[in-house]
Formats: structure tokens, sequence, C-alpha cells
């Protein structure tokens, strides 16, 4: 996600040899959806879950994933250690982050109308930035998420493209954070609508109602209360409630953290509703004046929620993994999806390991082990690494990341969040397959333009093990 090459590092890459993929393609089936190889069973957790030979075992130790997570706080500097901030911010750390995040835009961007975006609209959005209003020094300010919030490049909602008729790849949305997240709150625009806010992995602008501000003993109070429940579906949502419109089917997507009360009378209603058949959570709320404050929810007890993070096995990621299957491409979290990157960091953190947002940072983060590949790096030595992933492994190429399933009928397999393949067919024609969603594939077809491979364009493979 938003890895742009410099143009003589995209000609070394397409001057690597390419792999011959007609051969590679021929002997796999072509089932009628055109995924090559991939039937029904495929497309069951079941099916690859049957391949592991250990699929209980763990991979991490929860202790061994706290140290990981330690590390990559300690060590990537596009994660944000929000507790070590000092107690007052300076205007220079705040305009670094803002105009770290994006310079004015100098191509020309489309609506979805495709109509050209007018430069004097552009010329405002910057201006609304406000970095003038920036003070020398400020106190550093706290705040939570109330719901599922998009963060921008710019503080607008408007969005565009780069190309006329492309209506999805929005190039001011940028991720998105989950209820109960802590902030830090740096900068307003000028109208005061919106907030340039710091998350742990991310900094951008987001509209000011996603956001309740707090005190930091409330905010981190909240982030580390216990008990707790992880939310392990996709998402899940808060029942409904007419008497707390507030947290009412209150959006959690996968690896949220919500506390549990515990201290209800359990023979008494919440929120207009027995809780005997739910757990009663905790969610933080944004009061008429923007100020914290917080409100009793319910989870029904039969939603995918656990008591803790999952154990990082085989089984398990597999199984996480495949609750996405099938869920439409988001860049940057739209569409209350994600992309290829916020698909495999969202897996992740369900079993407690913490991953920087974009495939820019994740496969070259000083955190993880990996493989790294240059433009001198054969193509035999890159298709020894493929064959050689695990369950699993981050598979790194220019803009895009996959997980491996592991190997099946001698050849790697992934799952990723991808909008489409490309594969040479036994008569040596090029075939394109529009997926647009999470989707099983084989990897050493998948074409990267007209003459090469995916595996020829690998930059790096993460292994998440010891």
């Amino acid at each position: 996600m938003r890895t742009l090459l410099p143009s003589a590092l995209l000609a070394l890459l397409l001057a690597v040899p390419s792999l011959h993929a007609r051969e590679q393609a021929s002997a796999l089936p072509v089932p009628p959806s055109g995924v090559l190889g991939v039937g029904e069973a495929q497309l069951t957790p079941q099916f690859w879950i049957g391949l592991q030979p250990q699929p209980d075992k763990e991979i991490l130790t929860r202790q061994q994933i706290e140290k990981q997570n330690a590390t990559l706080f300690a060590r990537d500097t596009s994660m944000h250690a929000l507790r070590k901030l000092p107690a007052r911010l300076s205007g220079a750390q705040v305009r670094g982050w803002i105009e770290g995040l994006a310079d004015a835009p100098a191509k020309p961007l489309y609506d979805v109308h495709g109509k050209p975006v007018a430069a004097a609209t552009v010329k405002a959005l910057v201006d609304a930035r406000a970095l003038d209003a920036i003070p020398a020094t400020q106190a550093t300010r706290y705040g939570l998420v109330v719901h599922r919030a998009a963060l921008r490049t710019f503080p607008t909602t408007l969005r565009v493209f780069s190309h006329p008729g492309d209506t999805d790849i929005d190039r001011f949305q940028e991720t998105a954070e989950f209820p109960g997240t802590p902030v830090v709150i740096a900068h307003a625009s000028r109208d005061g609508h919106w907030l340039f806010v710091v998350s742990p992995r991310y900094a951008a602008w987001t509209e000011a109602t996603n956001i309740a501000e707090g005190s930091r003993d409330a905010v981190f109070g909240y982030a580390d209360k216990t008990p707790y429940r992880i939310v392990t579906g996709a998402k899940v949502y808060t029942v409904f409630t007419r008497e707390a419109p507030a947290v009412s089917q209150v959006e959690l997507d996968m690896g949220t953290r919500v506390p549990v009360l515990t201290d209800l009378p359990p023979d008494q209603p919440v929120n207009g509703q027995t809780p005997y058949a739910a757990h009663v959570i905790e969610l933080p709320v944004r009061k008429g004046d923007g100020s914290l404050a917080f409100s009793p929810a319910l989870i029904q007890k039969n939603a995918d929620t656990a008591a803790d993070y999952l154990p990082l096995t085989p089984r398990n990621l597999i199984t996480q993994a495949f609750k996405f299957l099938g869920e439409r491409y988001g860049w940057g979290h739209a569409y209350d999806g994600r992309d290829c990157s916020g698909f495999v960091s969202d897996v992740y953190r369900s079993m407690g390991l913490q991953m920087p947002r974009n495939t820019s940072s994740q496969g070259v983060s000083p955190a993880f082990a990996k493989r790294t590949f240059s433009g001198d790096s054969s193509h035999a030595e890159r298709l020894q690494a493929a064959q050689a992933l695990q369950l699993g492994d981050l598979v790194y190429i220019p803009g895009h990341v996959m997980m491996s399933l592991g190997p099946w009928q001698g050849q790697p397999w992934v799952i990723h969040d991808v909008l489409g393949m490309s594969y040479r067919t036994a008569d040596g024609a090029t075939r394109h397959v529009k997926l647009n969603a999470v989707s099983v594939t084989p990897l050493l077809p998948m074409l990267y333009g007209k003459d090469s491979t995916f595996i020829d364009h690998m930059t790096s493979n993460v292994r998440m093990r010891p």
C-alpha cells in the first residue's frame, strides 16, 4: 500500500529474468472462476489446516510476542510510542508529522465523476491544515477513537483518484482506526472540524467527531483495563440500543480489545436489555463538548470474540485469515474493509502481534526477521526462497503483501487482499482475472506486468517465527 518506486528502481526490477510462467500455469487446472488451481475445497480453512503437521503448536509464545511488540516500538520509526511522548510537543514535531504525511498534490486528481479536481480546491485543502496556526509549543493532548474512523491525507471527505473512471483507490484515504484506540491530538484544521491525530501506527487527519478527548490517565487507563474481550471475527457489532445510541451497533474489527465490566448487577438491564446472554463491555463515547466519557455496551455471547488474544498457531493463522475470504478490497480500510497490508496486520493483531500499517513499512521493518532481495538477486535465488515459504510468512512486492499458506502440489500458495491476477494460459496467451477481494491463489504463475512474475519482484519475505 502506498509504495511508490523511483523510475530507476522500477526499470531495474522490470529488467530481471522472468519465470517460465506458461509451464507453471499449464500444470494447474483452470476452474470456471479462472483462479488457477482453486476449487471449493481450497476455499475452506479446513483444507489448509489439514496440510499442517502440527496445527496447534505455538509458533510464538505470548512472551515472545510481547518481546516482539516491544522491539517493534523501540526500533521501527513508523510506529509511535505514545506513552513516551513528552508532556509538551514542539511546533517542529507537530509540523513534521503533518508535512511528513504528504506534500501538496502535484499530479492531476479526479473526482468520483471523473472530472478534474480544480487547483483552487486542492489549494484550499492544503491551506485547511492551518500550519501557520501551530504554536511553538503545546501541551500533549490525548483522546480515544469512539467509532471506526477514517484517517485522511488532508482534512476533507472529498474522494480523489489518479485516473478518470478509477473510483476505488481514493488517494486521500490513508487508513482507519478502531474504537478504543488511543491517540495524541496534535492539531486542528482551520475550521476546527478535523483533528490531526497520532495513533500507535499512523498519523493523519480524522473528523473531530471520531475522537473524544480525555486525560492521559483516562486514555491509557482504558487501554490497560482488565478483564477484556478480543474481537476474533472479521467484525462484530454491539447490540442495538435505542437508549444509548452512541454505543448502538458499533462496528468492532478483528483484533480490537474492549474492557469487560464485571461490577454491574447481572439481573439488571443494560441499555434496556438483559445482559445475561451478552458480554457487558465498556466503550468510549464523545460528549457534546468533545470530551471523553464511557458507557456500557453489549456484545452477544455468540459473537466471535475471545477472553484473550488467540494463540499464534497454524490453525489460528489459517482460521483468522479465512474469516476475511471474499471481503471486498478496501484501499486504506475503505468500504468497511481493508487492503492487503491491513488484512495481514489485522490477522496477526488478533493474536496480539503488532505490525506497521503499510507495506512500505512492514516489509523493511528492522523489528522483523526477513530475507531481502535486490536487483542483483537472481531468478533462481528468488524461486528457491518462494519454494521455502512457510505458513504465515509474508511476501512483499512493490505495493503489495501476501500471506503464505505453505506448499501444496509442489508450489507455494498465498491468501491476500488483491485487485486481480494475471497468468499465462497453456496456449501462451495472458489471462487476467479481476478479484478485488481477499483471495486464495498460487504464487508462482502470477504475472507482474507482461513479462515478469510476482516472485521476480519480491522485495522481502518476512517470517514471524523465533
